[in-house]
């Protein structure tokens, strides 16, 4: 799980309720044709925006963000090298002995065990990424959209709230009602596209490129190990991918 966007979700819900509790009665922010407008009409314009598949996809693809934890890349670059390690004393046949954790990496150590050429195997696993990378991007196009449609339909509930106000000026019993349908409309928009659409949408697009670095890392370490690259070389190839803070000493390993 990822802790980040669990504390964050809490901690800026949290502000807000303590804010409003604290600064009188919290039931006087609940308003049911405010939230009709707002969350309807965001949910109704996703929907025509994108097809039915890519809305509900996206909340899968959303969930990533809470539940999957991708592969530390140094763990990877670990394992990737003592499969390498292996390889070349017993033979590329002993590697489908091993237990992999990543399944993609496991996925590419079977294609090199069942003798697949470097090109083809390079081709296929590329493939996966880039097809990967376009339905996360589909998903965070959906919580784009519906980041930049909140708002929106938090205004269009305010021009409503002050057309049912200027219309009943002659009536003063309705003028609150009315009044509160024009604010809390953009209340309610401008929440859910801040706190919750537009931070998901970018939390996805950051797991996506570390899943994809993951993958990228994956890929040029199996393909080092069908050229038979040293280990040590090959180590230090791949660190490249990392921070160079993350990276280990080679003096010092020397």
């Amino acid at each position: 799980m990822d802790i980040a966007t669990v504390i964050g979700l809490v901690f800026g819900t949290g502000i807000l309720l303590s804010a409003i509790i604290l600064g009188g009665s919290a039931l006087m922010f609940v308003n049911v044709p405010s939230i009709l407008i707002v969350l309807g009409g965001t949910f109704a314009t996703a929907f025509i925006r994108f097809s039915m598949v890519d809305v509900i996809n996206s909340i899968k693809v959303a969930l990533n963000a809470f539940f999957v934890k991708l592969s530390i890349p140094h763990d990877v670059i670990q394992e990737i090298v003592n499969l390498a390690n292996i390889a070349r004393k017993n033979g590329l046949i002993v590697l489908e002995q091993q237990h992999i954790e990543d399944n993609f990496l496991k996925k590419a150590i079977m294609y090199c065990v069942d003798g697949h050429e470097a090109e083809f195997i390079e081709e296929v696993l590329k493939k996966e990424v880039h097809l990967t990378v376009e339905r996360h991007e589909i998903g965070q196009g959906v919580f784009k959209g519906m980041g930049d449609a909140a708002p929106a339909f938090g205004m269009i509930g305010t021009l409503v709230g002050l057309v049912q106000m200027l219309a009943t000026m002659d009536d003063p019993a309705s003028i609150g009602p009315s009044m509160a349908v024009a604010l809390l409309t953009t209340l309610y928009g401008a929440i859910l596209a801040n706190l919750f659409f537009l931070p998901l949408a970018d939390k996805l697009m950051l797991r996506s490129q570390e899943e994809e670095r993951n993958r990228k890392l994956i890929i040029e370490g199996v393909l080092g190990i069908l050229k038979g690259l040293n280990p040590r070389v090959m180590e230090e190839f791949l660190e490249t991918f990392l921070p160079p803070k993350e990276r280990g000493n080679n003096e010092e390993k020397k």
